[in-house]
């Protein structure tokens, strides 16, 4: 089988261009792209690994997967190597290419772990935009083992479209992050100049009612009232915190540490190794932290609470641990609470680990993993 496309080659880049360019989630755009691609070229199966910087791949899009690739929700798909990410890795994917074999099919027919649907070979184009690489296009046909020039000289130039389409999506979600960042900080500033000004003069003025009269059912309620004010206080604090971390920009253990000051926990931290971890990274350890500090002080029965950060090669590690009451939880049951079911939807959105182990009596320890 040969790539004929029924409108030319000039028609199918417009078409996929202009899919590209109405996208703005980088998954679904691929998923759409790729389907498109397979379509007007006349092949059957392709898929997009997006490769990061530390080398792991992940598989963002997929159409019609043999079933011993599709099996148990892509699973062979998403762990071990292949020669095509071996070769990107290594610098040496610069162009569209023949790849002689896929590995993965190759492995999954000397175990007899199921049907390849005659899928034996795929060609290969890295996805870049100028020097900056995102991973790669795969795609091939039952019983097609070889692309002519003019097949990879197409699919590299909708692999350059594809590249460019990612580097647009990451640029305009980094825009989004700063603009998000600003509208804490203005809405951190609104509160803290309105709302909390105004509970602070509501406590102000419950103390002075205390003084203001003799009767012991009128103090009571002002005390009431000075007493819910002061919590308030406590919470707007809080939230204001939460929406625009001061200190911050001192590393995100000086950070958990004054927060944890601030909600009266002793935090003790201990850091193992040297590097510097993205900005998203840091900013949901943060998020997460303050979340394990909060549970805390709402339920764990203790002030004490250690936190260990360790960043090592391409990763980054952070232990929180207390010695409070604890709960009963099973390994692999469902997360008891939403603050800890946030916790979890955090790491995972950047594909690290959440570990969670908690006993009556013993404690609650949490350990997060994440790529970097």
């Amino acid at each position: 089988m040969s790539i004929e496309p029924d409108h030319g080659e000039i028609s199918i880049l417009k078409e996929i261009a202009e899919l590209l360019n109405e996208g703005t989630d980088t998954e679904s755009v691929l998923s759409v792209v790729l389907r498109k691609l397979l379509h007007v070229t006349g092949l059957k199966t392709g898929w997009i690994f997006l490769i990061g910087e530390n080398g792991s791949h992940q598989l963002a899009a997929s159409e019609a997967l043999p079933p011993v690739l599709a099996h148990n929700h892509n699973q062979r798909m998403c762990q071990g190597d292949c020669w095509c990410v071996n070769r990107y890795k290594n610098q040496q994917l610069v162009k569209a290419t023949n790849i002689i074999e896929c590995k993965r099919i190759e492995e999954a027919v000397e175990e007899n772990a199921g049907e390849t649907c005659g899928l034996t070979h795929h060609a290969t184009v890295p996805l870049r935009a100028g020097n900056e690489r995102f991973g790669i296009l795969n795609v091939g046909a039952p019983f097609k083992t070889h692309f002519e020039k003019n097949e990879l000289a197409l699919l590299e130039a909708v692999a350059y479209q594809i590249g460019t389409a990612l580097k647009r999506i990451k640029l305009t979600q980094r825009e989004q992050e700063t603009a998000l960042i600003a509208e804490r900080n203005r809405l951190a500033r609104d509160l803290h100049d309105s709302v909390n000004q105004l509970l602070f003069s509501l406590s102000l003025t419950a103390r002075a009612g205390v003084e203001m009269t003799t009767n012991p059912e009128v103090q009571q309620t002002f005390r009431y009232i000075q007493d819910l004010s002061q919590e308030a206080l406590g919470e707007m604090r809080a939230l204001i915190w939460q929406l625009r971390p001061h200190g911050l920009e001192n590393g995100l253990i000086s950070a958990l540490r004054s927060y944890g000051d601030m909600l009266g926990l002793k935090v003790k931290t201990k850091v193992i190794g040297a590097g510097t971890i993205p900005g998203k990274v840091e900013e949901t350890l943060w998020r997460i932290g303050q979340e394990a500090l909060a549970n805390c002080k709402k339920h764990a029965q203790t002030s004490d609470v250690n936190f260990i950060f360790q960043t090592c090669g391409n990763e980054v590690g952070l232990a929180i641990i207390d010695t409070g009451c604890g709960f009963h939880y099973e390994e692999n049951a469902d997360i008891p609470s939403l603050g800890l079911k946030s916790m979890k939807a955090r790491t995972e959105s950047l594909h690290g680990s959440f570990q969670l182990r908690s006993k009556l009596g013993s404690g609650t320890e949490i350990q997060i993993r994440m790529p970097i």
